[in-house]
């Protein structure tokens, strides 16, 4: 009876296996195609940089955060593309089409983003920069002033002191577990999305999950488009690791000397504790004006509209 039984059983599990893996093959094989037909390169003094670019009028350049690249920056660009500008979206070094080169450092991206604008033929830019891709947008204001229209500092990972000289970003409790297990593999980050998905939106995108179960339709399904577009996380992964060595080493940049007009937006209740650095950026540089949400979490749930407005206002303005 107990041979029977056992057959049965590992036929079961053998049919469930394939059919997670012809799902998973699937659904990998449709973020692929996605990126191969999303993009183009640029071939600079820089190095090769990958770039997506829609719409017409005032120039806007996007930069990613963590876990990006060209398509993450789309997502919040194709609704500017809508509001009558021209956005170009990069894929930062180390992130699918953009080689990490010797020296990733948020310096040498910010003069990388100088490159892209020469390819291009822009004169010159204003820049959204979204959590990790804050500092070489920070830094391309500094270094390249005459080519910034304007700043938008985006749930900024910048520095903030801090008591004991701790990381400007926080981790949320499970983040590093994240790390050394879904984010190694194509499979089990699919896997975590289909099966942990409070898991990640609490630890990767660093907001109370709560928030997105409240949340209207179009919120929710932008929070699952984020948690989707991370794959293939293999073609991200030297991206996410050059951050982490940014990150964790920042440096206080010389907020006082920034002549762009700067906007800075923080949300209180971000897990990554970013308001902090936010509120104190906002509070150096000359003349910032700082927009504050009491909650929304690091991709601003519930609030996608407003800080929609409040940017394309500023350009604007």
């Amino acid at each position: 009876m107990r041979r029977p039984i056992l057959l049965a059983v590992g036929l079961v599990l053998l049919v469930i296996a394939i059919a997670i893996m012809v799902i998973y093959t699937i659904d990998i094989r449709a973020a692929r195609e996605r990126l191969a037909t999303g993009s183009l390169l640029a071939d600079t003094p820089c190095g090769i940089i990958e770039y997506a670019e829609a719409g017409e009028g005032p120039a806007v350049l996007v930069v990613h955060g963590a876990g990006g690249g060209f398509d993450q920056g789309m997502g919040l660009g194709k609704e500017l593309v809508d509001r009558g500008f021209r956005v170009v979206s990069v894929s930062r070094f180390g992130y699918l089409g953009t080689p990490l080169p010797e020296d990733g450092s948020a310096e040498a991206q910010a003069d990388a983003h100088a490159c892209l604008l020469d390819a291009l033929g822009i004169e010159s830019a204003a820049v959204i920069g979204a959590s990790a891709g804050a500092p070489s947008s920070l830094q391309f204001a500094l270094r390249h002033p005459q080519r910034s229209d304007a700043l938008i500092l985006l749930v900024p990972a910048l520095y903030v002191p801090r008591p004991n000289d701790s990381a400007p970003v926080e981790t949320p409790s499970g983040l590093n577990f994240v790390f050394a297990t879904a984010l190694r593999s194509d499979f089990l980050m699919w896997a975590a999305i289909r099966t942990a998905r409070p898991t990640l939106i609490r630890t990767l995108l660093a907001t109370p999950p709560e928030l997105v179960d409240d949340a209207d339709e179009s919120e929710r399904q932008r929070v699952q488009r984020m948690l989707d577009n991370i794959l293939p996380v293999s073609v991200r992964r030297q991206g996410l690791l050059n951050d982490g060595e940014v990150l964790t080493a920042l440096p206080r940049y010389p907020l006082e000397e920034v002549r762009v007009p700067t906007m800075v937006i923080g949300l209180e209740d971000d897990l990554f504790g970013l308001w902090d650095a936010a509120n104190y950026t906002a509070e150096h540089i000359p003349d910032a004006r700082f927009v504050s949400y009491p909650d929304g979490g690091h991709v601003w749930v519930g609030r996608h509209q407003q800080v929609l407005e409040e940017m394309a206002a500023y350009i604007r303005e």
